[in-house]
């Protein structure tokens, strides 16, 4: 196994639930100059010496925000400073994903079926559609120590074939139930997701969930949802910390974690 994998649970967040910042959103505001800011590790940086437990990075093919070099600066800067915290890749194992795992091996890669020039992520994997063609990839990440976690849509009938398929997780993907937050749809929506996680912790799989999540849904969301390891935050969590700054942000999501465990 990976001698840096970092043990289940978080020291700052509720128990079992882990707070990964996705850092691909400070890379794409770096992108739009060649000054070299703002800097990804140092991003990295604060929001660990804040409390968070993760980095989160979405590596895509056309490297438009987060790049190849990126990935092998934050590979360095954990192992050398912050070996305790988890280092979570994410991509397509069918496009770039898998030689990024070879050269790096994060603690826990996350297979997207993003297409090669998708905007944002907007769909789980089809199971078992796509299960020929993820089987050996995760065959692979666990002959190198990686954790995999799949992005899946709340579908609690498909966590037989992600159990199957020898996956270590799930990644419950959350737009559906940031879109239904605060209307009538969100009781239904939000039960979908708790039984999809149930589903999963009945197999032995580990949840963790990630999209659009942010300081007004986080709490209701992991009240609902119970026994998710780990919540994966970038876009709302980067732009709360170009108001707030990184510390008082940081601070923020640890607070909506604990505040859910103590009203569950």
């Amino acid at each position: 196994m990976n001698p840096l994998v970092a043990p289940e649970g978080s020291a700052h967040g509720r128990s079992g639930t882990a707070l990964s910042v996705n850092l691909n959103k400070v890379a794409l505001l770096r992108n739009t100059r060649r000054l070299g800011i703002p800097s990804v590790t140092r991003a990295a940086e604060f929001v660990l010496q804040a409390g968070a437990d993760g980095i989160t990075v979405h590596p895509r093919p056309d490297e438009r925000h987060i790049r190849h070099s990126d990935v092998l600066e934050l590979a360095a800067l954990l192992k050398r400073d912050w070996p305790q915290v988890e280092y979570n890749i994410e991509g397509n194992p069918l496009h770039n994903l898998m030689d990024v795992v070879r050269e790096v091996r994060p603690h826990q890669a996350t297979f997207v079926p993003d297409s090669v020039g998708q905007f944002t992520s907007d769909h789980g994997w089809n199971l078992p559609t796509d299960a020929k063609a993820l089987r050996p990839l995760i065959a692979e990440c666990h002959a190198l120590g990686v954790r995999v976690s799949l992005f899946m849509d709340p579908q609690p009938g498909a966590m037989a074939h992600v159990r199957e398929l020898g996956a270590d997780r799930i990644e419950l993907y959350t737009e559906s139930y940031a879109s239904a937050f605060g209307t009538a749809a969100e009781a239904a929506v939000r039960s979908r997701f708790a039984a999809t996680a149930q589903a999963a912790l009945a197999l032995g799989l580990g949840v963790n969930a990630g999209h659009d999540l942010n300081r007004d849904n986080l709490s209701a969301f992991l009240r609902e949802v119970s026994g998710v390891s780990e919540v994966s935050i970038g876009h709302a969590l980067i732009a709360d910390a170009l108001e707030l700054g990184y510390t008082a942000t940081i601070h923020d999501y640890l607070r909506c974690i604990r505040e859910a465990d103590v009203k569950a």
